[in-house]
């Protein structure tokens, strides 16, 4: 027989769990794909975000990452225009 503290500890933590979820999950109301081109290379990322610019932004960001070497690439690789992107509302 399980203890009433165990079910009530089990409870919280699943209550816990479903808040952090939640409030994660209900920040996120766009979604964009960014394609970038940075010294010959191209990548594509997608991100989500609470807004089209925030969401762009960190696509583009996702995207630098693999063809960007440094802090110094990872920075102009950021400020160069996308070569496409599409953004869609959740």
């Amino acid at each position: 027989m399980v203890r009433r503290s165990t079910v009530v500890m089990l409870l919280a933590l699943t209550a816990f769990a479903a808040l952090l979820w939640y409030t994660t999950v209900s920040a996120q109301r766009v979604e964009c794909v960014v394609t970038v081109e940075y010294k010959g290379q191209r990548n594509r990322a997608s991100a989500s975000g609470a807004s089209q610019r925030d969401a762009e932004r960190e696509a583009q960001t996702t995207a630098c990452g693999p063809i960007a070497k440094g802090m110094n690439e990872t920075i102009a690789c950021s400020n160069t225009p996308p070569v496409a992107r599409a953004c869609r509302t959740l």
